[in-house]
């Protein structure tokens, strides 16, 4: 019964020593390789460069604005009447005076005609009191005609010629209403959507009008800018000429190139912000009214600056700083001092000499004395 009990026990014990021995040497046999084996060598990253060098620097302001007519005009009518005749088609260009409608000039033709009687009858009218009066002037020293007859015929002359001025008055007013069933252009432009059809009664007191009539060359567009830009603006301004490029949405595409006509003569304090008045000549109407777009006014070009782009640029607690590539393949952390920005290039006003070969992708993986691998081909030169 004892044996029995110790056999297993002596099992166990010797499985236990027999895999501590195992172990024992296994480990024995795997020191040596792993001693042998050389240390990895640190990653080498690959990283886009580009070189610092010399350019001039244009510097812009952004801005968001709303494309405007430069003039405006709704055509509507200055008469009553109806309405006979529509000289223009939809989105066509008219020039200044051309011929846009007509409204039945007859009523307004009478009433000029009577005007004109009417004159014609005082004319004649005052022809006799004037031959009149001088009658009783020739028989006044004689005394054959009374003073009052005198002066009664004199009164009738004055009043005659009143009533004559009264009468060259209604045939003006006449003839401008006669002119008013003429319908014309006030400006050069493109005419919209018409609003009236012919043969229909229009009014002088109807607020839709026939037609509106945009101007679109040259066309304006009014954006804004942050206040604290006001007096660098207005001082480009009164230098000369300052230029500003109008793009879509996407902010990728030049629609046109114009210059700053005026600075809003007050501050919108709700938004901090200064409106602007930009004049475009837009020779391909790629600039309509109502249009959204983005403004980029150029204040002013910094003169053979050193520059490296915009993506070379990073920025620390102590500033911002670059990669700069060595001749060993390696990059050293270099602080710069950086100066106006253009969205694609920043001056660099120290830190950097000309030439310095700089990194612009991958940075979030460098530190400094990483090793690098130049993309072939990356970044300007």
């Amino acid at each position: 019964m004892t044996s029995a009990r110790k056999t297993p026990l002596a099992l166990i014990a010797a499985a236990v020593l027999l895999l501590c021995a195992a172990l024992y040497w296994q480990r024995l046999s795997l020191a040596p390789s792993a001693a042998a084996s050389p240390a990895r060598a640190p990653a080498v990253i690959p990283v886009e460069t580009a070189l610092a060098k010399r350019a001039d620097v244009p510097v812009y302001l952004q801005g968001l604005g709303t494309v405007q007519a430069f003039y405006s005009v709704k055509v509507t009518p200055r008469v009553d009447g109806q309405l006979q005749k529509v000289g223009f088609v939809e989105g066509q260009t008219v020039k200044k005076g051309a011929f846009l409608a007509q409204i039945d000039p007859r009523p307004y033709r009478a009433a000029l005609e009577q005007a004109i009687a009417a004159k014609d009858k005082d004319a004649a009218q005052l022809a006799n009191a004037e031959r009149d009066l001088k009658r009783y002037e020739m028989l006044a020293p004689h005394d054959l005609v009374s003073r009052q007859t005198l002066d009664t015929q004199r009164a009738l002359l004055a009043q005659t010629k009143a009533q004559l001025e009264g009468d060259r008055a209604a045939i003006d007013s006449a003839r401008t209403q006669l002119d008013y069933t003429t319908i014309t252009s006030p400006i050069e432009g493109r005419t919209g959507i018409r609003q009236v059809d012919p043969g229909n009664v229009v009014h002088a007191a109807d607020t839709t009008g026939i037609v509106a009539i945009t101007r679109l060359q040259p066309i304006s567009v009014i954006f804004a800018l942050p206040e604290d830009d006001l007096n660098a603006v207005a001082t480009a301004m009164a230098k000369g000429p300052v230029t500003v490029v109008a793009l879509p949405r996407d902010g990728e595409t030049e629609l046109d190139r114009g210059t700053i006509a005026l600075i809003d003569n007050q501050i919108d304090q709700s938004t901090g912000t200064i409106r602007l008045k930009a004049t475009f000549p837009n020779p391909h109407d790629r600039l309509w009214p109502g249009e959204f777009v983005n403004m980029r006014t150029l204040l002013k070009t910094v003169r053979n600056a050193l520059t490296i782009p915009s993506a070379a640029v990073e920025r620390g607690p102590d500033g911002a700083f670059t990669y700069v590539v060595r001749p060993d393949s390696t990059v050293d952390v270099q602080a710069i001092t950086i100066g106006e920005e253009n969205g694609t290039s920043v001056v660099v006003k120290s830190g950097l000499q000309d030439g310095a070969r700089v990194v612009t992708s991958n940075q979030y993986r460098l530190q400094d004395k990483a090793r690098v691998r130049i993309v072939a081909g990356s970044g300007p030169e």
